[in-house]
């Protein structure tokens, strides 16, 4: 029977793992290792800022392990989303980090770069034609939207890893991709049919995630016709029925249909069955091909400039009226924005009050307060930095000193964990493009660049 084998290092690169779950992995000759380096849970920021939500320093410690595995056993290397969002400057900080440690370490190969940002003129082509549409509670792409947008990207398919290795690279660095698509890729053009090759894809996306205990770590898969086999090379993690079918259900609005680009993964039919204490075996998965290609698009959009202050009281009075005191501040902050020019149209606040409903906000089922303390995380959102900046002063020192109905300490109502307790946080973005285009293939949207990286210089192409 046809077998792939495909080790993953982690469910982010730079979140770490066990060095020597990398050597234990690499004796059971995996055809291809990689990690995914990005994902949209941290929030829009990053794309729109072109930073990423790790540190190099520790990207920089799990690459350098990984390439010179890879190096060493003359297999591809294949990195998916590079640098967390997988915009251009995500991937091209990424592969400077590759260079580095190429230079560092003496290593040579080839190298891919596959871009996955969008220009906007041919977006905008797409919307013309009528090539898109939302995604969830989306309004229909249109040419204002994409205009205001900072940075848009599209999540890539298989077929431009697989390009990319069709074309001899060993080292491949990806914008932002479909996370099982890295995986998906090198197994279906090893001859591995798309079903097996999918969901295998799905176990490797998190790293040791379908594992028991569960921490940033290596797993390993090995993939056949008609089903995998899921295996952790830390001897102190098991993969279970339970953890694998659980995992099975990550990130996804069915828990049995999977979307991704070019078709539907159905994992209803899936069987799951422990082969030893520490492997199960994944049968029963179908694959279903698209009548349309799609891609999907992400984009952001800046919406102003952000800054916090953060502060806690354990004051029961104070406790027993938190509402009318947050009320009372509200207006307060707001007549004093205007006396120094700043309307309530040029920022918004929002308190979070910690100990009360600071996680769900309305949602929060549980209305009395049972806590001693509260915490408070004040956010202004404004037109400008300089406007953020002054109403959160104001704000913080309205938290601070407010009176209140039977209050006993005249001086600071808060405690304040930080000086500087205003914090400047910068441009917010939101999402504001989560629709799909259908491109003319699955290529158009992924150009790949390759480089040959020899020791201390690289030669392009």
């Amino acid at each position: 029977m046809n077998e792939f084998r495909m080790l993953s290092t982690s469910g982010i690169l730079g979140y770490g793992f066990a060095e020597e779950s990398l050597k234990i992995g690499m004796t059971w000759e995996p055809h291809v290792i990689g990690c995914d380096g990005g994902s949209t849970d941290p929030g829009p920021y990053y794309l729109g800022s072109g930073k990423s939500f790790t540190s190099r320093l520790s990207v920089k410690r799990d690459l350098r392990l990984m390439l010179m595995a890879a190096v060493a056993a003359r297999i591809p290397c294949i990195i998916g989303t590079s640098g967390g969002a997988g915009g251009e400057p995500h991937l091209q900080d990424t592969a400077a980090l590759v260079r580095e440690i190429a230079r560092e370490e003496g290593l040579s190969f080839k190298m891919a770069l596959i871009h996955s940002e969008q220009p906007k003129d041919w977006l905008c082509d797409r919307i013309a034609e009528e090539k898109t549409r939302p995604l969830g509670k989306m309004k229909p792409l249109d040419q204002a939207t994409v205009d205001r947008a900072e940075r848009i990207v599209g999540m890539m398919g298989p077929e431009p890893f697989a390009r990319a290795l069709d074309e001899g690279a060993q080292v491949i660095l990806a914008g932002r991709s479909s996370d099982p698509a890295q995986w998906a890729a090198p197994a279906m053009r090893a001859g591995i049919p798309p079903a097996p090759a999918w969901y295998a894809g799905k176990m490797l996306e998190c790293g040791a995630e379908p594992t028991i205990p569960k921490e940033p770590d290596n797993i390993f898969l090995r993939v056949r016709d008609d089903h995998i086999v899921c295996e952790p090379p830390n001897p102190i993690r098991r993969s279970t029925p339970l953890a694998v079918a659980n995992f099975a259900l990550h990130e996804n609005a069915s828990p049995i249909h999977h979307t991704e680009p070019g078709g539907l993964l159905d994992t209803s039919a899936c069987t799951f069955e422990a082969i030893s204490d520490r492997a199960v075996r994944v049968g029963g998965m179908t694959w279903t091909p698209a009548s349309t290609y799609t891609v999907k698009l992400e984009g952001v959009e800046r919406v102003g400039y952000r800054a916090i202050t953060i502060c806690g009281t354990r004051d029961p009075v104070l406790i027993g009226q938190i509402d009318s005191y947050l009320e009372t501040h509200r207006r307060t902050v707001a007549t004093k924005a205007a006396s120094f020019g700043v309307p309530p149209s040029d920022y918004t606040m929002v308190v979070r009050t910690y100990g009360k409903d600071g996680v769900m906000a309305a949602w929060e089922p549980q209305k009395a307060i049972t806590s001693h303390e509260l915490g408070f995380v004040v956010e202004i959102v404004g037109r400008t930095q300089d406007i953020a900046n002054a109403v959160v002063a104001m704000a913080r020192t309205s938290m601070l000193h407010a009176d209140f109905a039977g209050r006993l300490c005249k001086e600071g109502n808060m405690a304040f964990p930080f000086s500087p307790s205003d914090i400047e946080l910068g441009a917010m973005y939101r999402f504001s493009i989560f629709h799909v285009v259908a491109p003319k293939d699955p290529y158009e949207m992924f150009p790949i660049e390759y480089e040959t990286v020899r020791g201390y210089h690289a030669a392009h192409r």
